[in-house]
């Protein structure tokens, strides 16, 4: 299934969306929250690291792994690289950052898992971790039959956008969990902060959006195994 656009132009603005949205949450984290550290009196900085970790790397480098295939006028090999790289380093990120997480809630006495995002967090990387493993073994090594590889890849495709979907969504549920925990602690509703934080949540979305509708566009030429197989 393919829409009538052009892959290209869908991942330009999917490009320009995802530069905003590193930068958005750059600007929060150091601005607003005081930047990072992996050990401080102030824990804040601890988890500073969460949310730019998840959105940088799950959200848009996974993003750009996925539309890499459509959007890349290079031979198949290379973009089948470049999409198992760039989703190498967006599990590493995510996980550090869920890490991240942990480690400031167990520093802080703060209960973990109790809410929806940490329960869909957790669910989330591990069927991303799955997803990778699968992909790694049926189509880069040791690599499945061409019957096997051709029979997996629009469900590996479908699988992968139905996680990325949800990581997507989950981090859109993160920023409105923490800004509404910063209210709750005096932020005020109306300030620059909780402005900032609700449009990074929708650069998030917007950008999800467009890796979805670049998977779904046609590509400039179609190649045995590319999604244009779904």
């Amino acid at each position: 299934m393919a829409i009538g656009v052009k892959a290209v132009p869908l991942s330009f603005v999917a490009h320009a969306l995802g530069v905003s949205g590193a930068v958005l949450v750059l600007v929060w984290a150091i601005h607003f929250r005081g930047g990072f550290a992996w050990e401080a009196s102030n824990k804040s900085l601890i988890f500073n690291l969460h949310p730019v970790l998840i959105l940088i790397g799950l959200i848009i480098i996974g993003g750009e792994a996925i539309i890499s295939y459509k959007a890349l006028p290079l031979k198949k090999e290379v973009k089948k690289l470049i999409h198992l790289i760039l989703h190498s380093i967006a599990l590493i990120l995510a996980i550090v950052a869920i890490y991240a997480a942990f480690k400031y809630h167990n520093e802080s006495n703060i209960a973990n898992l109790y809410s929806l995002h940490s329960w869909l967090g957790i669910g989330i990387i591990s069927l991303y971790g799955i997803q990778w493993i699968y992909g790694f073994l049926v189509f880069f090594y040791p690599g499945g039959t061409t019957a096997i590889r051709s029979e997996s890849l629009p469900w590996h495709v479908l699988f992968g956008l139905f996680v990325y979907v949800l990581a997507v969504g989950n981090a859109a549920l993160g920023f409105l969990e923490k800004l509404t925990f910063l209210e709750s602690s005096g932020l005020a509703k109306y300030g620059p902060e909780a402005f900032l934080v609700n449009f990074t949540a929708i650069v998030t979305i917007l950008y999800g959006g467009f890796v979805v509708l670049t998977v779904l566009s046609q590509a400039s030429s179609e190649e045995d195994y590319s999604y244009s197989a779904i």
